[in-house]
């Protein structure tokens, strides 16, 4: 399925990637970005991937990371997301979602789900 790479997105995600919220920096600092050395999978910020901005993508295990601030909770930005994560579905990838609050609350946690999804998506995409 082709996917086309929004050029007019480019400037916006380099604009997030320079004012990333609080959350998505200690996920970033804290445990994606020294996943590279930890383990050799790399992820990327803002990742444009057709018509939207990934939060964090990993190519490797076909996975996006989305951190869900309150605003995902209202009706129009929930139909979003859902499109989104339909579009993102039928090219393989799969979307993993978090709330700021988790990040917080429970940062260990999730960071454990996400290893176990990387090592699971990577295992898969290997069969």
């Amino acid at each position: 399925m082709d996917r086309t790479h929004n050029k007019e997105n480019v400037p916006f995600a380099k604009e997030l990637r320079k004012n990333m919220t609080k959350e998505e920096k200690h996920l970033w600092y804290d445990y994606l970005k020294p996943y590279r050395q930890t383990f050799g999978v790399a992820f990327t910020r803002q990742k444009v991937f057709g018509n939207y901005i990934l939060d964090f993508y990993c190519p490797k295990a076909k996975l996006a990371i989305e951190l869900d601030g309150s605003q995902h909770y209202e009706q129009d930005t929930l139909f979003y997301d859902e499109k989104r994560t339909a579009y993102l579905t039928r090219h393989g990838i799969v979307v993993l979602r978090y709330t700021n609050r988790d990040i917080h609350a429970r940062f260990k946690e999730i960071c454990d789900d996400i290893d176990s999804h990387i090592c699971t998506r990577i295992k898969a995409l290997q069969e």
